[in-house]
């Protein structure tokens, strides 16, 4: 009986849960893929037109830029932010001085709304206004002058390098709690064994800090696959739709062009593409972790 009762206790608090999650995240989701389906312009009823916004989508050469866009920012952010965040964590978590106000400097763009961040490196990457630019007439580098954002090659390029600056400081936070964790009288016992900093990172830390860099590769993941203000903000997706990512694609679609339907499969090919890559890292991670 006591066992049941206890059942019970755990069914009674997972229930709320639960309807939270199934109204403010499942049901959403569904109504979207719902829509996905239909051809609708937010005015009179939605009409069912099976699969010929996906057929339409596939054939489209923005969607093939949008989704060009958003893998190439996928791949620079997901290198760049976890081994240079994991790299400034090791770094950080020793006792040097300067540490703290290190680590303060390096968090403050992730506490900086993501339209200002957007409209702070349209004063340092647009071609005409921007810092860069400038700095190489000056010095009379025009040769170099390129235009990082709103053109046809360097955008995706330059809003993964923003993206990069905003959420540094984040994930570095996150990855020195994960160091914390590490219990000292094992660093110790492997300092006393003769290994080296490599062989102590590679063989030790690392894998005791699995969980922490899973946790922090799904955050890139996800979060690269919610890029929106900042492309909004330094671009707006143009010229010509040549910097779009699926998201601001799909925004573009839905609330410019009206035709809520193909904004819809639009939106549901960011999440299950978001989803894919996700499953596909856990299964090769999960892997490695049962040989190390």
């Amino acid at each position: 009986m006591h066992w049941l009762s206890k059942r019970k206790y755990k069914i009674g608090l997972l229930i709320p849960t639960i309807l939270v999650y199934s109204v403010f995240i499942v049901l959403p989701i569904v109504i979207a893929v719902g829509y996905s389906f239909t051809k609708y312009s937010g005015i009179g009823k939605a009409r069912f037109n099976g699969f010929t916004n996906y057929i339409r989508l596939f054939q489209d050469n923005v969607f093939w830029i949008s989704l060009k866009n958003t893998m190439i920012i996928f791949v620079l952010a997901f290198i760049l932010l976890l081994t240079l965040s994991f790299l400034i964590a090791l770094l950080l978590n020793n006792k040097l001085k300067g540490t703290g106000f290190s680590k303060a400097f390096i968090f403050s763009p992730a506490i900086i709304a993501p339209i200002i961040v957007g409209i702070i490196w349209v004063y340092i990457l647009d071609p005409n206004i921007g810092v860069i630019n400038n700095v190489l007439d000056t010095i009379g580098a025009e040769g170099l002058k390129h235009k990082w954002i709103g053109g046809e090659v360097f955008s995706p390029y330059s809003i993964a390098v923003i993206y990069f600056w905003q959420q540094l400081g984040y994930l570095v936070t996150i990855f020195i709690a994960g160091l914390k964790m590490i219990p000292e009288d094992v660093l110790e016992a492997v300092k006393i064994d003769g290994a080296g900093p490599v062989q102590k990172v590679r063989y030790v830390i690392i894998p005791m800090m699995r969980t922490t860099i899973s946790t922090v590769s799904v955050l890139i993941i996800t979060g690269v696959f919610k890029i929106f203000e900042i492309v909004q903000q330094t671009t707006g997706g143009g010229p010509n739709h040549l910097s779009e990512t699926l998201v601001t694609y799909s925004y573009s679609m839905t609330f410019t062009s009206n035709d809520y339907g193909y904004g819809m499969s639009l939106a549901t090919i960011t999440f299950v593409l978001s989803l894919i890559i996700t499953g596909i890292y856990s299964f090769l991670t999960r892997g490695r972790g049962d040989r190390i």
